[in-house]
């Protein structure tokens, strides 16, 4: 309700809010906003985008049916998650390269997740160190998803630095080993890591930055065509780099950091034998990212994780790949309440987290809204998107009958399917 007043009574003086309420719109909105380039990095999805659709269309396969006479003047959006009270069952997702979104990227966003309580979950692909987004922070909730490196000196420089900037929980993204067929960035022939952006937390990485004075060992480099947008590219990436601009073109050091990122930011061979290196190199709880499979899902429980995020990467992987919300019921009975599931990939509204809740999440993860805010009006934009939100999910679980997130069942959904 303190929501709704916040937009209604400027709306008396004529004043409207800086971002739409409605996920669609923002979409819209930040079409107009951002470069072709940016809009479809963040937007598109893999292939035919088959899987981004599915993963909004799966919401309207379950209906929620409201209860009423239960008491719920006073709501409750509060969860215990990794040990800790949180006030809602929200966190944001990791979003990479956000520069090309706003200038201030993950500071903005880190500012606003602070300022309304969500667990932020730093980008490994970041604009910014997750030094600098920590510190912009303060004592506010955080976590740091990973990309493991086919560098595990790298890797565990990362986890260290996580641990040293507050974080309370490592998200390990395990569906991105190999970079997902993208039609959109395919066709403007773009891909923002070869102009330096989102490497911001290797290039500050003083294991990284020795990894660059090594021979490249992976294929060679393809040659570029000499052209005024290739030498735009190379200044873009001297300007990325830190340090000085002129001194980072004349040194090539700025190109050899895109090639070294390229060369090793990700590890196809990664298998579950290798977990316990991560529980060797750090003390913070570990959750998988990108589990679709309740096999997997018992697997990391018995590999003693300590959660898992039930996720397709938001549609940009796999094309025709199952949505996360089909997937969550049988994954939800295969860890039986034995290790939080976080869900991801999809979710639009209060209603949708509410679906998300009741059919097994225990939290669930906002991701392309947040970033398209971003776009629209920065930092205030961000935290009016988060705000509505939390006002959404708080009015749909008091009119479906629901004092707190605990009675958010099973039960209180129906299948479409069924009639």
């Amino acid at each position: 309700m303190n929501r709704q007043k916040d937009i209604y009574l400027p709306g008396t003086a004529g004043i409207r809010p800086l971002v739409s309420t409605r996920a669609d719109r923002l979409e819209e909105k930040a079409r107009e906003c951002l470069s072709d380039e940016a809009f479809a990095y963040i937007a598109g999805g893999a292939g035919l985008e088959r899987t981004l659709e599915r993963n909004r269309a799966a919401f309207d396969r379950w209906q929620i049916v409201p209860r009423v006479l239960r008491d719920v003047s006073v709501r409750d959006l509060g969860i215990e998650l990794l040990g800790k009270k949180r006030s809602s069952p929200y966190l944001l997702a990791p979003i990479g390269v956000l520069e090309m979104a706003h200038p201030e990227a993950d500071l903005a966003v880190g500012r606003a997740a602070a300022a309304e309580g969500i667990p932020f979950v730093f980008s490994n692909q970041a604009s910014f160190s997750m030094e600098k987004v920590a510190a912009e922070m303060g004592d506010a909730p955080k976590f740091f998803q990973l990309y493991w490196s086919k560098s595990d000196e790298l890797t565990a420089s990362f986890l260290q630095r996580a641990e040293n900037c507050g974080c309370e929980a490592l998200v390990v993204t395990l569906d991105t080993t190999l970079l997902g067929w993208r039609p959109r960035d395919l066709d403007l022939a773009f891909l923002p890591f070869l102009q330096g952006k989102g490497i911001a937390q290797y290039t500050v990485d003083t294991v990284f930055q020795r990894l660059m004075d090594e021979p490249n060992t992976g294929e060679r480099a393809a040659k570029t065509p000499v052209s005024w947008k290739s030498v735009r590219t190379l200044f873009q990436q001297a300007r990325r780099y830190p340090g000085s601009f002129w001194g980072n073109l004349f040194s090539g050091r700025a190109m050899r950091a895109v090639r070294k990122f390229v060369e090793i930011y990700s590890r196809p061979s990664i298998t579950w034998e290798e977990l316990p290196f991560l529980r060797q190199h750090t003390r913070l709880p570990i959750l998988l990212k990108g589990v679709l499979h309740p096999d997997d899902a018992r697997k990391a429980l018995d590999l003693g994780m300590n959660g898992i995020v039930v996720s397709n990467h938001g549609g940009r992987q796999v094309d025709g790949a199952i949505s996360t919300l089909e997937a969550l019921p049988e994954i939800s009975a295969a860890v039986g309440g034995r290790m939080p599931i976080l869900f991801d990939s999809g979710i639009r509204s209060g209603a949708d987290a509410f679906k998300a809740l009741a059919l097994g999440a225990d939290a669930v993860c906002i991701g392309r809204p947040y970033a398209y805010a971003l776009g629209i009006a920065g930092e205030k934009g961000v935290r009016e998107t988060l705000a509505n939100f939390k006002a959404d999910l708080d009015l749909t679980m008091g009119l479906a009958g629901c004092a707190n997130i605990g009675e958010i069942t099973r039960e209180r959904l129906k299948s479409a399917e069924a009639g």
